[in-house]
């Protein structure tokens, strides 16, 4: 079967076919049923095959921005490849854990010679940190701005028209369901608070900036708010 054809059967966005076409050949021959194993585990809502999708579509508007817009898809693909929000043994999981389990399974896949390689690994790690990454490496010319481009696309969901800005905190909410709400809410609003700390430079690019900022900032406000009035009212109950 064509591969477009699989995808189209297994109801993933064409974005997804169009762009795992240009990179398959820079696999093994079971990354694809990886990656499809990964983003359809049923503990995930937000970090699944259609965040994957978002970005994907976001990038293949602004891929005169990149200088290896291929290398961008290729850590799209993987950067969420690994999410557990806790252990079997019940202890919650750090983020960080995941992006470099994440990035282990892409090398375990890939047959990208070893500066694209470790171009990919590098931007998949990034995420880890957010708002501190920076590339330690030019790997190759416009490789730091390539890094900047993918973290600005995985936080552009944060410019999403509000109600669905509020699906995807419900979503996120589905992945900590094990969570009591209390704790839930005030780890959401840590992060909230970290990404309106950034101000300005919550999004990297001048490109990005324009496009996101605003729409970003004012979902981050109103939802800070409504999950400070939550707790509240659990408080107050």
């Amino acid at each position: 079967m064509e591969f477009d054809k699989q995808v189209d059967a297994l109801g993933i966005d064409p974005i997804i076919g169009k762009y795992w076409s240009l990179l398959a050949s820079r696999h093994d021959a079971d990354a694809f049923d990886a990656l499809d194993a990964g983003y359809r585990e049923p503990q995930r809502a937000y970090h699944a095959w259609g965040h994957i999708a978002d970005m994907l579509e976001k990038l293949d508007r602004l891929s005169p921005l990149a200088a290896r817009p291929d290398l961008v898809a290729a850590a799209i693909f993987w950067h969420d490849s690994v999410y557990l929000t806790r252990d079997p043994d019940g202890r919650p999981r750090l983020d960080p854990e995941n992006v470099r389990d994440s990035a282990d399974l892409f090398e375990r896949h890939s047959r990208f010679d070893a500066m694209e390689a470790q171009a990919i690994h590098d931007l998949i790690m990034a995420t880890s940190h957010h708002m501190k990454a920076k590339a330690r490496k030019e790997h190759y010319p416009g490789f730091a701005r390539d890094l900047d481009l993918f973290l600005d696309l995985d936080l552009s969901s944060l410019a999403a028209p509000w109600p669905v800005f509020l699906k995807n905190l419900d979503d996120i909410r589905f992945e900590f369901g094990w969570a009591p709400e209390q704790e839930f809410f005030l780890g959401r609003t840590k992060m909230l608070e970290s990404f309106l700390g950034g101000g300005d430079a919550l999004f990297r690019l001048p490109e990005t900036r324009a496009l996101w900022l605003d729409a970003a900032r004012d979902n981050l406000i109103r939802a800070d708010a409504d999950l400070r009035s939550k707790m509240a009212c659990q408080k107050s109950a």
